[in-house]
């Protein structure tokens, strides 16, 4: 399925399965009823499982959406095109620094797909800009420290962050630690959302959480 919905990334889930796992949390349940509070977009996380059970996982999510709502693949362009291939909604790839590289993500997933990239650094910034594959958006951070990525740097800080994402010619997203607070400040600075993980994640309500990101996105700091 090729149809790639407008890309709103102003409540970005990360749905991260090692995150669901230690709490509980059925991870297709959680992503549909963040959505229902106000999640724009979802990327699923699985940095544990292979290939076979990423995919189930990611074709149970895909279902669980709505066709409004993109669902992203973190690095693997494989399960991406597994699920296009199987006919369901999938609307890109998030990748790292260390994964496959954007001009061949590109050229397998085709001028219709979203492509993000961690892109924290400002060399790793500007290059991202420069890609003649297209980057649809970056991710700046950690904007704090946060355990549910174990190889995650220290946060960066809001200011480090603000600064970063003016200087980018891409839409950005803050990542990192990002709650509710965060949010009036990120959009005051120009960026297009707040990518969160254990605010959602984590939370006994996953759609009061999103509900809450949601309308501080929306209030002037």
């Amino acid at each position: 399925m090729s149809t790639v919905p407008p890309l709103d990334l102003s409540v970005y889930l990360v749905a991260d399965a090692g995150v669901c796992e230690a709490v509980g949390a059925d991870l297709p349940d959680v992503a549909a009823r963040a959505v229902a509070g106000g999640a724009t977009a979802v990327q699923l996380r699985a940095k544990d499982l292979g290939g076979g059970a990423f995919t189930e996982l990611a074709a149970a999510v895909s279902r669980a959406l709505p066709s409004s709502v993109p669902l992203l693949i973190n690095d693997r362009v494989d399960v991406a095109l597994t699920l296009r291939a199987r006919g369901l909604a999938c609307a890109g790839v998030h990748l790292g620094q260390s994964d496959l590289p954007v001009d061949d993500a590109r050229a397998l997933l085709g001028a219709d797909a979203i492509i993000g990239l961690s892109a924290a650094l400002p060399e790793q910034i500007r290059a991202a800009a420069d890609s003649p594959a297209r980057v649809d958006y970056i991710g700046i951070g950690p904007l704090h420290s946060t355990a549910t990525k174990p190889d995650a740097p220290a946060g960066i800080g809001m200011p480090t962050v603000l600064e970063r994402a003016r200087a980018s010619a891409l839409p950005a997203v803050a990542i990192g630690g990002v709650t509710a607070a965060d949010m009036p400040a990120l959009r005051a600075g120009g960026l297009v959302g707040g990518a969160v993980v254990s605010c959602i994640c984590a939370d006994d309500d996953p759609e009061a959480a999103a509900r809450r990101l949601a309308d501080a996105w929306k209030e002037t700091p």
